[in-house]
């Protein structure tokens, strides 16, 4: 690794050469750097924005979960099998799908190594659950914080290693020659001056686990200090897959947190606030039968992610009516576990159905409040809140429907090889799942993208990223970027008020309900904004120039999901998965508006993975086949032969 000192104009740029960079500090990118290492290549360093920030670190849910291959008992499984339920999610690369299956096991094991204390029972099998889309119990899980229990045991190998990261660096271009990336220039967020603004990293390989686009959104479940950085690589030239599909679901907002499995299965009182401070109890206004009502809150607890063919008979319509309250008539909406629904001082068990009452019967947890059955079935959950300032037995939960995860991302290859050569990416921002994905399957994603990443930086060293001449190239990105930093610095600061404008209007018009009708518009409006960024834009201190690189972000990734979303519909695309595409001809919930009306897609593009490319002055998108299934397998001397020549790294 080598710093040196570059004069571009009247200003001076730190510069690092290395042979792989890699950016992000969560459970993907810090396993992608140590996996680095395991496989000889040294000359490494990782750039974050900030050490102790990302969802990996800082996210959760009642049970957080790791999928892979089933290891205990007599359950049959095979990377096959489990590619294929993979698969079967829709719109998903086989061979993606394969490497997913086929490198869970030494993946997990990887963690299990490093510290993540996943359970066994007395002869060391690895037991496991089913969680949604999984018909093999494949899952398993630390508890609430499974991700940050990864992040922190990787971290801590990474230390070990000293691997050098480079702290308070925001990624705000990478640096092509031609078509390949040679490297990235970062905004130094602790800069007090123009010659302390930039960095630069020349790379052979450059690796983006920079997680999901959170910055897209108003309503999230991604933590604060979250916001993804995909704007920059679609600036690059990559390609976007599968920006569709998303995962919805109820989540606190304050803290930001999944509010599934226990805290829907104890059944507590859904209220809304209007601006006066009037409560409703907006779902007994829906439901006629509590019976009914009472259980869909409780299916909510495992089917949390909002699904469409779960709305018109399902629990669904939970998330619906609350995106209703809060949306569409601007209410407050909270989880109250200190009163029972319907004002009941005992709820009548023997009404709910069969799943429901068993459940609670078998907990012993028919009895009192929601908030005593929580402390009864599951004490860390109350503690959980309790930790984060929120005493559950004094005040109501504030909660909204909220984005939780990007199944899509950028495009990818079978080694996590995005279209530009030597750019990879993995994690959430790497778009490796379909429709639907087996929950806990993201936490493997990560750890096998990260791992199929190294192998591959490994063995295909060869790039010009130090034969071009890199302080020529780079200078156009440094010069363009200081004079929008100088335009935007002074005046009245603007750049948070714009970016709530711009998530408010991503959660109106393309979240979990969508209109059609208005991808045009807001499209237009997200792309003024972007093309007018340095005028429109500003900031009263240069510590606040980060601030406005994340809304540059979000609105270049605002225009390319919505994108999507209007070539998806142009293809005759329905709703499927976590969206609803409102539809005059559909149906609507039984009680619900007319806006509410959509048609379910019949299945015609589940075979097509929609790609999309930012031109620079528009956009071109493309419905491609899925890559099938491979076979796998192979004769044993033949892979062997193979394997000696290449470690079948091609």
């Amino acid at each position: 690794m080598k710093e040196t000192i570059i004069k571009i104009g009247d200003i001076s740029v730190k510069k690092v050469t290395l042979d792989a960079v890699i950016i992000g500090t969560g459970a993907a990118g810090y396993n992608c750097a140590l996996r680095l290492s395991d496989y000889g290549v040294d000359d490494i360093a990782i750039i974050t924005e900030g050490v102790n920030m990302g969802t990996s670190r800082n996210t959760g849910s009642d049970k957080q979960t790791y999928y892979k291959m089933n290891l205990c008992a007599d359950y049959p499984d095979s990377p096959k099998a489990m590619a294929q339920d993979l698969f079967n999610g829709k719109c998903v690369d086989g061979d993606i799908a394969y490497a997913e299956a086929a490198l869970s096991v030494m993946s997990f094991l990887h963690l299990c190594e490093l510290g993540v204390e996943f359970p066994v029972n007395r002869y060391g099998e690895y037991v496991g659950y089913k969680t949604d889309h999984d018909p093999r119990a494949r899952a398993t899980s630390v508890g609430p914080l499974t991700s940050k229990m990864m992040t922190e045991c990787l971290e801590s190998a990474v230390q070990k290693r000293k691997i050098k990261i480079y702290d308070k660096l925001q990624i705000i271009e990478f640096i092509k020659n031609g078509d390949t990336c040679v490297g990235v220039l970062c905004l130094n967020k602790a800069s007090q001056n123009e010659n302390e603004r930039f960095v630069l990293f020349n790379s052979k390989n450059t690796v983006i686990a920079t997680g999901g686009p959170a910055g897209i959104y108003s309503n999230t479940v991604y933590p604060i200090g979250h916001h993804g950085a995909s704007g920059v690589a679609f600036e690059a030239g990559v390609k976007g897959r599968n920006l569709t599909e998303w995962q919805y679901g109820l989540a606190s907002t304050a803290p930001r947190w999944n509010v599934s499995g226990t805290y829907m299965q104890v059944l507590p009182r859904f209220v809304s606030v209007d601006e006066n401070g009037n409560e409703y109890e907006f779902l007994n206004e829906y439901f006629d039968d509590i019976g009914v009502c009472l259980s869909k809150i409780f299916k909510k607890g495992y089917e949390w992610p909002f699904d469409c063919k779960k709305v018109l008979s399902g629990s669904s319509i939970i998330d619906l009516l609350v995106f209703r309250e809060n949306v569409m008539k601007g209410r407050r909406v909270y989880l109250d576990f200190r009163k029972n629904p319907y004002g009941l001082d005992e709820l009548p068990y023997d009404k709910l159905e069969d799943e429901a009452r068993e459940y609670l019967e078998n907990a012993h947890a028919c009895f009192g409040t929601p908030l005593a059955r929580l402390q009864f079935m599951n004490m860390p959950a109350y503690d959980l809140y309790l930790s984060k300032g929120v005493d559950l037995e004094k005040e109501m939960l504030e909660i909204a429907l909220c984005a939780q995860h990007n199944n899509g991302g950028l495009d990818i290859d079978m080694w996590w090889q995005t279209n530009v050569p030597h750019l990879f990416a993995c994690g959430e921002v790497a778009g490796s799942h379909g429709v639907y994905r087996p929950g806990g399957s993201a936490l493997n994603a990560g750890q096998v993208g990260s791992t199929r990443c190294a192998q591959y930086i490994s063995r295909h060293q060869e790039n010009d990223a130090f034969d071009c001449d890199f302080d020529t190239l780079c200078a156009g990105a440094v010069n363009k970027h200081l004079e929008i930093t100088r335009c935007i610095l002074g005046g009245e600061d603007n750049v948070a008020s714009l970016t709530d404008k711009y998530q408010r209007l991503m959660d109106e018009v393309a979240g979990p309900i969508r209109d059609a009708s208005r991808f045009d518009s807001a499209q237009c409006e997200f792309m003024g904004a972007f093309e007018d960024f340095k005028s429109i834009v500003k900031v009263n201190s240069q510590s606040r120039l980060w601030l406005a690189y994340r809304l540059r972000d979000a609105l270049l990734g605002e225009m390319m999901y919505i994108g999507a979303m209007k070539a998806y519909t142009m293809a005759g695309g329905k709703s499927r998965g976590s969206a609803i595409y409102t539809s005059e001809n559909g149906t609507a919930p039984a009680n619900m508006e007319s806006v509410f009306r959509f048609e379910l897609d019949d299945g015609a593009l589940n075979d097509k993975i929609f790609e999309i490319t930012y031109t620079g002055t528009g956009f071109g998108s493309v419905a491609r086949p899925v890559r099938e299934l491979p076979e796998g397998g192979g004769f044993f001397e033949n892979i062997w032969r193979e394997y000696r020549e290449n470690k079948n790294i091609y």
